[in-house]
């Protein structure tokens, strides 16, 4: 029996069983899932229905992820899975899908902020900088005055400083890994990061009562 994607064995809205009235189709046909794990990129093509092409990502280890606050997007290294609202076993697995909760690699934004603001992102990086004998490079006036204006909306949520200063930051995957290839997604950010904090916390002590 292969894979279908056909609703006709399925019982109507009142519960009735439907007549069987043909075989299944080739339109109606489903494919294994990919399963995408973290590891070195390995992607094969698909040729699908009308000649198209699918892209299907066996291993992936880095995407692009926007941080929507600052509007700016960077590629970046993915660490691990850390939440899966589906299933627990694929965060077990490390198995990149959509929607999945992971954990990236914050050099390139934290690089990108100190850049564009002049300024160290958290607490701990500014106690470095200080300590640093590291010469100034010089800056012309204009740029000193376009910084000390963007200073001014350099503000941070604390949730998001501490990740920073961890190295990993929490990030939502957006795109389907099985059919495009790719694993890029956005970073938590406010009232949608505290949730996920919230559930991490709450998995993780359950563990600890359990064991």
């Amino acid at each position: 029996m292969g894979i279908s994607r056909s609703s006709r064995h399925k019982r109507s809205a009142t519960g009735a069983q439907r007549a069987y009235y043909r075989k299944k189709r080739k339109f109606e046909l489903g494919r294994q899932p990919a399963s995408t794990k973290l590891g070195a990129k390995r992607i094969h093509t698909v040729r699908v229905r009308g000649g198209n092409t699918k892209y299907r990502a066996l291993r992936l280890d880095t995407g692009n992820f926007a941080w929507a606050s600052e509007h700016v997007t960077r590629k970046t290294r993915l660490i691990s899975v850390v939440y899966n609202a589906s299933n627990n076993e694929l965060v077990r697995t490390n198995t990149l899908v959509k929607g999945a909760i992971i954990q990236i690699d914050a050099t390139p934004f934290r690089q990108w902020y100190e850049s564009h603001y002049a300024q160290p992102i958290s607490k701990k990086g500014a106690a470095a900088k200080t300590t640093a004998t590291t010469e100034e490079e010089k800056k012309s006036n204009h740029l000193q005055r376009i910084i000390a204006e963007r200073k001014q909306s350099a503000k941070i949520d604390p949730l998001l400083e501490s990740q920073f200063a961890a190295g990993r930051l929490y990030a939502c995957i957006s795109s389907r890994p099985g059919q495009s290839g790719r694993s890029d997604g956005y970073i938590l950010e406010g009232k949608e990061l505290e949730f996920y904090v919230r559930k991490l916390r709450s998995g993780k002590q359950k563990h600890a009562h359990n064991a």
